[in-house]
């Protein structure tokens, strides 16, 4: 279904009513809403919109035999904005929703691990199939998001971060000195390269490496090509820093609570098989992404294996100082950090450093 801005707008108002009144579930019971923040443009909310909601539909039909649920569909921060993807869910404003946790570290610390800890895996799939087995195993990371007032679902994430810069990238002593727009915790990777660390965002860095501001960025490739990044910083240098799980497809608890089992049942299919192909998808783009900045004239070439450990060696003990941080804080962390490193390997994969070996 779609909306026009204002038809949206008006949407949101009266279901903020509605919510209020009915302590977050719709007055229309066979009416569900879905909201992101960001456009179908990106593919876990392409997924959402092609795959989740009208699968979610037909094996509703197929096993109970029951009506079709009217969805409303507002993708692209028609109903919820990047700062309050969680509270949105939570006071049923919308029933389904994309969460940014990255944008939630004081609130979701468990979720944020992957952010301080770099090298881990450049394997998207195995990360979110990990988190999503995490989010099943480790109460504490599961209730997160019943303490705002619904249930975890999938986990999404980005692909692995390289380095694009206006100068060419042979060797680690080649970042010292040098401005890297490294948004966020992404700072904390550039530890020890003698790189100097500058805060922005994807709508800045063509600005920012332009004007001189910063000399590169270190950035996952499917954001950087459509913002042309590689136009101001032609020097593509693959690293590998690591894939990252960014956010998950949540559902309100009041409306988990209104689904019958056989829905229940369905959206747990739903929720493994929708992180897998988000991860295929995101893989996809990332290799389309990849060859069309070549194709403009990108300089592509790959950080030197030595340098690249270098590199890993330089870091401090990230692992060590996030348990300590968080376990401060009465939260599970070292269960935590060990689940998401045995997860990996268990996977057949080794990390490039092992963070839970500290002592």
């Amino acid at each position: 279904m779609s909306f026009t801005r204002w038809g949206l707008i008006a949407l949101a108002i009266i279901q903020c009513h509605a919510a209020a009144a009915t302590g977050g579930r719709h007055v229309d019971p066979s009416e569900l809403t879905i909201a992101t923040v960001h456009t179908v443009n990106l593919p876990f909310v392409k997924e959402l919109r092609d795959f989740f909601v009208p699968e979610f539909n037909r094996r509703v039909q197929t096993r109970t035999g029951g009506e079709p649920y009217v969805w409303i569909e507002a993708y692209g921060s028609a109903l919820m904005k990047w700062h309050n993807s969680l509270e949105t869910v939570d006071i049923g404003l919308t029933d389904f929703g994309w969460v940014g946790t990255l944008w939630e570290p004081a609130k979701m610390p468990l979720q944020n691990i992957n952010y301080y800890l770099p090298f881990i895996t450049d394997d998207l799939g195995v990360l979110m199939r990990t988190f999503n087995k995490i989010h099943v195993e480790l109460p504490a990371a599961h209730q997160a998001w019943t303490n705002h007032n619904q249930v975890y679902l999938a986990a999404t994430g980005i692909e692995t971060y390289h380095l694009l810069t206006n100068f060419p990238v042979r060797s680690l002593a080649d970042l010292k000195g040098r401005k890297l727009v490294a948004p966020g915790p992404s700072a904390v990777w550039l530890k020890g390269t003698g790189a100097v660390p500058v805060n922005g965002a994807l709508t800045t860095y063509y600005t920012q490496i332009k004007t001189g501001v910063a000399d590169g960025t270190i950035s996952m490739v499917t954001g950087a090509y459509p913002y042309r990044i590689h136009e101001v910083a032609p020097y593509l240098t693959l690293v590998g820093i690591g894939a990252q799980f960014a956010g998950a497809l949540s559902v309100n608890l009041d409306t988990w609570n209104h689904f019958s089992e056989t829905e229940r049942t369905i959206l747990r299919e739903l929720a493994t098989e929708y992180t897998d192909r988000s991860a295929a998808a995101v893989e996809q783009r990332y290799a389309s992404a990849l060859a069309s900045m070549v194709a403009e004239g990108a300089i592509v070439t790959t950080l030197p294996p030595l340098e690249k450990q270098k590199w890993i060696d330089g870091l401090p003990e990230y692992g060590k100082q996030w348990v300590e941080r968080n376990e401060a804080k009465g939260l599970p962390a070292r269960e935590m950090l060990r689940l998401l490193m045995d997860g990996i390997r268990s996977a057949g994969l080794q990390p490039q450093r092992d963070w839970d070996h500290y002592e």
